[in-house]
């Protein structure tokens, strides 16, 4: 199988995307501040979309765009604005 310049540039840009992936979701896990792993969260399906659309498989990448990121990442922010709390004020 003779490699092609289309062939090469495609394994580099899965290859730059999967490690993306690796990176947020570990971000996602290890990051004290949850906003900040739930934006992380949001980025790495977008990510996982991505690779999905590039795997021939649009379907799912546009079901991941929708559901996960449309959905599940807007609920998260929302609850965490929604359920934070604020410190230093008086309770009565």
């Amino acid at each position: 199988m003779d490699p092609t310049i289309g062939n090469i540039l495609e394994l580099i840009i899965f290859v730059i995307l999967a490690f993306t992936a690796i990176v947020f979701s570990l971000f996602v896990v290890t990051a004290s501040n949850v906003v900040r792993s739930a934006i992380a969260l949001v980025i790495t399906m977008f990510v996982i979309a991505a690779l999905y659309i590039m795997l021939n498989a649009q379907f799912l990448g546009v079901a991941q765009v929708l559901v996960y990121i449309g959905a599940i990442g807007v609920l998260i922010l929302f609850a965490v604005m929604l359920t934070k709390k604020e410190f230093g004020t008086d309770v009565e």
